[in-house]
């Protein structure tokens, strides 16, 4: 199972690379439209809608970042408007925040109907929902902040499939800073590490807990994952 996710990872990204490329011109024309600089809405726009969130489980997100910089950001969107902050330090959309979002989720719906129009898409989407609900979350990990997506009725299978591919890559980023924390490094460490058999090592033990959500399908249905997602590359 750890081979199945070594091999698949790079898969879902490339199937969540390729939207956000092909929906690039419409997405800054929806934010200069709105008068908004996305910022991380973009990364949150499946998670913030759905719950808020503090700046604890921001930190666990952008866990290889500076505290400077995700507080001038969190500021950014403040002086914007599309967030704001509760008097117990949660963070919450604002309605221009939300329907910011919910246009956002019209442009990918857009780009994936362009890219993945020839394709199974609901299918896809129904195997990933497994996925995602058979995920066991790493306590305080970034996937407990971002699962579930937003996923508000009547939102397209193609949007539904790139939000649970975006949500899914969570787990795996939890997966490989439990693995790096295992052998002894800070995040700062293993941005720096170089290739070698302690790479080597947090790679193996990145694969081995990132597999666990994959157990949830049949192998059948893990070969109709794999080659339904790279087939929308």
């Amino acid at each position: 199972m750890a081979s199945y996710a070594a091999t698949i990872a790079p898969v879902i990204n490339a199937v969540h690379v390729n939207v956000h490329a092909s929906a690039r011109q419409e997405r800054d024309d929806h934010a200069e439209t709105c008068g908004v600089t996305p910022g991380f809405l973009g990364d949150l726009r499946y998670a913030l809608p759905a719950r808020p969130l503090t700046r604890d489980d921001l930190s666990v997100v952008y866990r290889y970042g500076g505290a400077a910089d995700l507080d001038a950001e969190i500021g950014h969107h403040f002086r914007q408007g599309t967030l704001a902050e509760d008097g117990d330090g949660v963070l919450r959309l604002t309605a221009a925040g939300l329907s910011y979002v919910h246009g956002l989720y019209e442009v990918h719906a857009k780009a994936v109907g362009r890219l993945w129009a020839a394709y199974d898409v609901p299918a896809l989407a129904g195997l990933l929902a497994e996925v995602l609900a058979g995920a066991v979350a790493e306590p305080g990990g970034a996937f407990e902040v971002m699962a579930p997506p937003y996923e508000p009725e009547g939102t397209p299978p193609g949007v539904l499939l790139f939000n649970r591919v975006a949500a899914l890559r969570y787990h795996r980023a939890d997966a490989h800073a439990a693995a790096w924390r295992e052998a002894g490094l800070t995040a700062d460490a293993v941005v720096e590490l170089g290739c070698g058999p302690l790479r080597d090592r947090i790679e193996e033990d990145t694969n081995r807990r990132a597999a666990q959500p994959y157990a949830t399908l049949t192998g059948g249905e893990r070969e109709t994952l794999f080659e339904g997602l790279l087939a929308l590359i």
